[in-house]
């Protein structure tokens, strides 16, 4: 029987965390019981640096359950997937299968067990997706669909309502960890990998605690690391956009030229005003944006390490 690694990154979730232990200890307990999983499956948390207690409550949870609740602690916070990613490559070698979930139960913890019966079947990667946003907001609703769209029209290859709860095969784990891009965006690497994929579906509840850890700032800079880590096309259109100044200009000229020959020059102080603006407004969002492109691939090449684990809890070593 395989051993499952259920790996929950955690960034101020003391107020969740027990509920999210109980929860799913009780989907392995389930699991093993019915004779889909090894006994020695676990739960792995990642704490991300977090300012509260979430590390204390992982070590509590430890010393009640030391054989199913394992922990990883980073030295600082990093964000969300680069600790996803540190559990991810620490629990490959002590598992067979991975799913990451977050903390605040949002995600259906009872399709796990289908998860696990298409792996059975098969499959390296299964993706946990979303049936519909009903629990969202009007704007988030919005801003996520369009973010999918966005995705897709840029050339990167997502799935369609995905976030990160997923499970992953050990192979795929290995394959994985050959990644080692500095920018993460998951939800595009994971696709890449190949591998015999599936879904399963899923109503997505409200937070059973806590608040919100993806404001709009973090999800539009999520959103952007997703395109420029994935597609030039933004590059594409800004020298479509350069053309397509170009020949307006071309136009602007002749029209110039005609009125001048013409004797009907008249005072252009706006249209010269406004032309210089979005001339300028062009160049400086052009600059900016590969830029940025510049910017990432200095962060790429300096190599340095994702993150830094500080300590470890597993049922071998209370810390390593």
């Amino acid at each position: 029987m395989e051993r499952l690694a259920i790996v929950v990154p955690c960034y101020n979730e003391e107020e969740v965390l027990g509920m999210s232990s109980e929860a799913l200890r009780g989907v392995l307990n389930d699991l093993v019981s019915k004779g889909k999983i090894s006994p020695d499956s676990y739960v792995m948390f990642v704490n991300d640096g977090s300012a509260d207690k979430t590390w204390a409550l992982i070590e509590e949870e430890h010393s009640k359950y030391p054989s199913q609740v394992f922990g990883v602690g980073l030295a600082r916070n990093v964000g969300h997937q680069y600790a996803l990613t540190a559990g991810l490559i620490t629990a490959a070698d002590m598992c067979d299968i991975s799913v990451s979930i977050d903390a605040d139960l949002q995600d259906d913890v009872s399709v796990i067990e289908e998860m696990v019966d298409k792996y059975h079947e098969g499959c390296d990667i299964v993706y946990g997706v979303r049936k519909e946003r009903k629990t969202d907001t009007f704007f988030k609703r919005f801003t996520a669909q369009s973010f999918y769209k966005v995705m897709a029209h840029m050339g990167v290859k997502t799935v369609y309502n995905h976030a990160d709860f997923r499970l992953m095969s050990s192979r795929a784990l290995k394959e994985f960890a050959n990644y080692h891009e500095y920018n993460l965006f998951l939800r595009g690497i994971v696709p890449l990998i190949g591998y015999k994929t599936d879904c399963v579906y899923y109503d997505r509840k409200e937070r059973a605690a806590g608040v919100s850890k993806y404001p709009l700032k973090k999800m539009l800079a999520l959103a952007f690391d997703g395109i420029s880590s994935f597609s030039t096309r933004p590059i594409d259109l800004i020298l479509t956009a350069g053309f397509a100044s170009v020949f307006l200009s071309m136009v602007a000229l002749v029209y110039a030229l005609i009125s001048y020959f013409t004797g009907h020059v008249e005072p252009g102080w706006t249209s010269l005003i406004i032309s210089v603006w979005f001339l300028g407004g062009m160049q400086l969002l052009a600059i900016g944006l590969v830029g940025k492109y510049v910017g990432k691939t200095y962060i790429e090449v300096k190599h340095r390490p994702r993150y830094n684990i500080e300590k470890v809890l597993t049922d071998d070593s209370s810390e390593d």
